[in-house]
């Protein structure tokens, strides 16, 4: 049942539309046979995240002179929120790789960008980015992990927590100590297969089956001094850019697929149910509540999709990516709520899926800042004490080209 507004406003050609198209047979024929599995396993999913990673979606913001798509952020958001609508979990492992092509697009230098991100773009890499630690969470200026600079290597100690893709990623971009105080942070290129570098176990969570967010050791890990991203003391740069640019709005287009499979779901659900031998869908407090969830899913596509298109013409649009990430993660929990109401009892059990878009919703809140850090940030601009903004900043490296 389809329930989507229409964003081809937003969009800049008819690509982005076939991408649409192309994403969701993808997820419906190749992810959605696959879901009771994932749910009843609980583990990583490598095959089925090589397979995603070699239609070329992981380089969708990459331009084509390194193979990628050069959809933008729009096409970006595209791809998410279709592999979202079926799969939480493989929207994320998406989302989180896309989110690891930012660092490289953003600081990379030339050699970097030759070498990785053709191999991106073909699905034989996907990147990470590693900036949580245990012991200071998001304060990203609490980290502890160091590097030093030995002749022309660096070794790496401390580890990184809650790392999308950690367990199927290839290169991660980590984000450690080299100096004192927010300019003593650098970031750096890590392949997997280093020396003095191992993964945490896999925990299975709540939600988001199939995808890996877990640790990162560093042990002594040697890495060529070629591997820096841009120049030591960038590393603040780094993460926080990569957070607003990418990090947001992927993870609001990760609620927003979600939402989408709410609303779907539960229209089905009130159509087809019936009590005092009529559907669920005639009763007016039903048509309440379902209403509510529609209008909370078409405002929150178009605030995602208004701040990734203006992301794509290089505007400012900070504010617009904080105000998306919030609006779609509460909006998407809020009907999340409203959905299991109307689904009563039906909905506690997993032949219902909408038990498994409630669990995988709440993984949204947290990562690119909770909802409480987007109030806080969208406080500095209403008061006029923002300082600076990184779509500004970086407006050459994010612009689509025309």
């Amino acid at each position: 049942m389809e329930t989507r507004v229409d964003v081809g406003a937003y969009f800049t050609g008819p690509a982005q539309e076939r991408l649409r198209d192309e994403v969701r047979r993808f997820a419906e024929h190749q992810v959605r046979p696959l879901i009771p599995d994932m749910e009843a396993d609980r583990g990583v999913q490598y095959e089925l995240s090589r397979l995603i990673a070699r239609q070329g979606w992981i380089a969708v913001t990459v331009g084509r002179e390194y193979g990628g798509m050069a959809l933008g952020h729009v096409g970006k958001t595209v791809v998410i929120e279709e592999l979202s609508r079926v799969s939480g979990a493989m929207g994320a492992m998406a989302q989180a790789s896309q989110l690891g092509v930012a660092k490289i697009l953003h600081f990379g230098s030339e050699e970097q960008k030759s070498r990785w991100l053709p191999r991106i773009a073909s699905g034989d890499c996907l990147p990470t980015i590693a900036v949580t630690e245990p012991d200071s969470g998001g304060h990203v200026l609490a980290m502890q992990a160091s590097a030093r600079r030995e002749g022309d290597e660096y070794v790496l100690n401390g580890s990184k927590v809650f790392v999308g893709n950690s367990h199927v990623g290839d290169l991660h971009g980590v984000v450690v100590r080299t100096g004192e105080g927010s300019s003593g942070l650098s970031a750096f290129l890590v392949e997997a297969d280093r020396p003095g570098f191992r993964l945490g176990a896999h925990r299975p969570s709540m939600g988001l089956h199939g995808f890996s967010f877990g640790e990162l050791i560093f042990e002594n890990c040697r890495i060529p001094a070629t591997n820096l991203l841009g120049k030591e003391g960038d590393g603040l740069a780094v993460a926080y850019s990569s957070s607003i640019l990418y990090g947001r709005a992927n993870l609001g287009a990760v609620a927003l697929g979600i939402h989408q499979a709410l609303v779907e779901d539960t229209a089905e659900f009130v159509a087809k149910r019936h009590l005092y031998g009529a559907p669920l869908a005639e009763l007016g407090a039903v048509q309440q509540k379902l209403g509510a969830m529609q209008s909370r899913l078409m405002t929150a596509r178009l605030a995602l999709y208004h701040a990734t298109h203006l992301l794509d013409r290089g505007l400012p649009c900070d504010a617009e990516l904080q105000n998306a990430k919030l609006v779609n993660v509460e909006y998407a929990l809020d009907s999340a709520r409203q959905a299991m109401e109307i689904h009563g009892a039906c909905g506690l059990f997993p032949d219902r899926p909408v038990e498994r878009y409630v669990r995988d919703a709440f993984h949204i809140f947290a990562p690119a800042g909770t909802s409480d850090v987007q109030r806080l940030r969208l406080a500095e601009f209403a008061l006029g004490r923002n300082r600076g903004q990184w779509s500004e900043r970086l407006s050459d490296k994010v612009r689509m080209p025309a």
